[in-house]
Formats: C-alpha cells, structure tokens, sequence
C-alpha cells in the first residue's frame, strides 16, 4: 500500500507540473532530485520580469542551475507587475510544488499569500529581493545582497571623489522601481552617507524603472530641468547606460563633464566604465541559481537554514573593470 501511495504521488506531481508549465510557461529541469518523497524537487519561480541585464543574468544562473541540480523548474515572468507574482505564486501552491522562490516586485503586499503558501505547508525563499512583512515565519529565509550597503559604497566614493570640493555637488539620481526593495534601500544607503556634508545636494531624484529606455528619458528631463549637474547616481547599470545616450545627446562627456556611479556590475557597464563613460561601479552579484538550489533541496528536506544569506560582492574602478571584463560571465 506505501509503493502504491508513493507512485500515485509521483504522478499526481508529474500531471501538475504539465498543467503549471502550460500556465505560466517557463522551462524546466529533471533529475533524481532529493525531495522526501523520493521523486524531484519542483520548484515554483516567480520571477519579477526581462527589466535590465542583471535579471537575465539572474533567470539564466536560475535556470541552468535548476538543470544541473536535478530540480524540476516551474518558472514565471510577472512583467514587473505585483499582481502576476501573486497569481504565479498560488498557481504553485494549487499544483503542490514542494517549494516556492520569488524576487519580490515591491516590498509590500504580500502577507495573504505567504500565508496561503504557509497553510499548505510549502516553504517560501525570497531571493534578491526582500519584504518588509513583520512575519518572519512567512519565509525560510532570504538570499541576496544587502542593498543599503551597495548605496553606501555608491556614497562612500563621492565623498573621496568630491572630497576637497569647495563649492555645492549637483547630485541627480536615477531610483529603481518604486516601492522596491533595491530602490528603497540603495537611495537611503546612499543618503545616509551624504547627509553628513551639506555641500552634497540631491538637485533631482526620480525613478526610471531600472530600463535604460526610461533612464534615457527622465535624464533627458534632468538635463532640460537642472542647469548643473555634477554627478549622476544611477540605482542600476541599465539606468546609467541609459543616462549616458542622453548625456552625449546633450553635447555633454560623460565620465567628465558629469560623472557617473552606478550599481550592478553587468558587462557592458564596466566596458563604459573602461571606456571612462561611467566613473564606478557597485557589484550586485546576479548569479544566485546555485546558491539558491542547495537552499530548495535543504528546506525541502526540513533542514535549517539562516534566515539570511548575502552575496559576496565587490566595487569596480576603471583599472579593475578592464582587468574583469574578458571573463564577465553577464
């Protein structure tokens, strides 16, 4: 009776992961797997979208990695849309997958559904992005970088950049999208630095979506709207890469005429950045499949973990980027 409550199991598993494929249309993975009940592990992956360079990156680490760890990969874009995530996420819980990792869209919203995940008991890893719900039961842990710290270092150059600066620094910023986490914590990051010398004054400050169509865009009004800048602080590359069309477009230099730091590390930031059209470069590391696929197999299995885990991550100068280029993976 227990072999045939196993293989009924099994299939039931097998037939839900055709029905969730078809649903929200992602690749997958197969092997032996280590789930307890003796078949693979299927993870449910909801992503937040194709915004930037980084999140490609970010899906393809998560995707080989599934393969080459054996996880069945149920995976969704939720087109940078909060509701998509949460109707992706009880898609899961509906199909009974054994665990649950997403990248938050915003930080907010998401209590009903972690506790519908919570209720059938299917743990939740949130994965470069967290959430700013009281409820640390709602998830087994966190994975990914600490963004105010990445603001920080973004700070911590300007200040030795502009050190011995006399006069008032013109500071523009690029945020991320609204209400995320890397936006919320890279811009207070950032400004907790600066506040301590009031000649570092953020002139303009407005979201561009993490797109480098949109970073072109709101730089575009930047540079109609301030007569001096000084200095762009972009919350991503993709920004940045963005800002610097716009710059040029403008008659300006950037690098020179307004220079540029920016957060990701993607690979054709640090070419601008050895071109000397970006003048630093925070790392936010995007390649967390690994990582990520030993936590699926340990809570899948009831192991503890940490309730969170960073990234190592590093800066770049135009030295180091042009040392790091010919082996950038993204």
């Amino acid at each position: 009776m227990h072999v045939l409550k196993k293989r009924w199991a099994a299939a039931a598993a097998a037939a839900a992961g055709l029905v969730l494929l078809t649903a929200c249309g992602g690749g997958s993975g197969s092997g032996s797997g280590t789930g307890t009940t003796g078949g693979a592990v299927t993870l449910g992956f909801a992503q937040v979208g194709a915004e930037s360079g980084w999140r490609t990156a970010n899906t393809k680490s998560i995707q080989e990695s599934a393969k080459t760890a054996g996880i069945e990969l149920k995976f969704s874009d939720a087109q940078q849309k909060q509701e998509n995530q949460i109707a992706a996420i009880r898609s899961y819980i509906q199909q009974k997958v054994k665990v649950i990792a997403f990248s938050p869209v915003v930080e907010s919203g998401w209590e009903t559904v972690l506790k519908e995940a919570k209720t059938a008991k299917i743990p939740v890893i949130l994965t470069d992005r967290a959430i700013d719900s009281p409820d640390k039961t709602l998830y087994k842990t966190f994975l990914g970088s600490d963004f105010i710290a990445e603001g920080k270092k973004a700070g911590e150059w300007l200040t030795k950049e502009y050190g011995s600066a006399t006069g008032q620094v013109n500071i523009v910023e690029l945020q991320g999208t609204t209400g995320s986490a890397p936006a919320n914590d890279r811009k207070k990051g950032f400004g907790d630095v600066i506040a301590a010398d009031p000649k570092y004054k953020i002139v303009a400050s407005q979201t561009g979506e993490f797109t480098r169509a949109k970073g072109k865009e709101v730089m575009e009004a930047f540079l109609k709207s301030q007569p001096k800048i000084d200095v762009l602080y972009a919350h991503n590359d993709d920004m940045a890469l963005g800002a610097i069309e716009a710059i040029q477009a403008a008659g300006k230099v950037p690098g020179k005429d307004i220079k540029i730091v920016s957060v990701d590390g993607v690979k054709d930031a640090l070419q601008a950045l050895a071109d000397g059209k970006i003048n630093h470069v925070v790392e936010c590391n995007p390649l967390l499949g690994p990582q990520l696929m030993d936590l699926v197999k340990k809570v899948n299995a009831g192991e503890q973990v940490p309730e969170r885990i960073e990234t190592q991550e590093t800066e770049f100068d135009q030295a180091s980027a042009k040392a790091a280029l010919p082996q950038r993976q993204y």
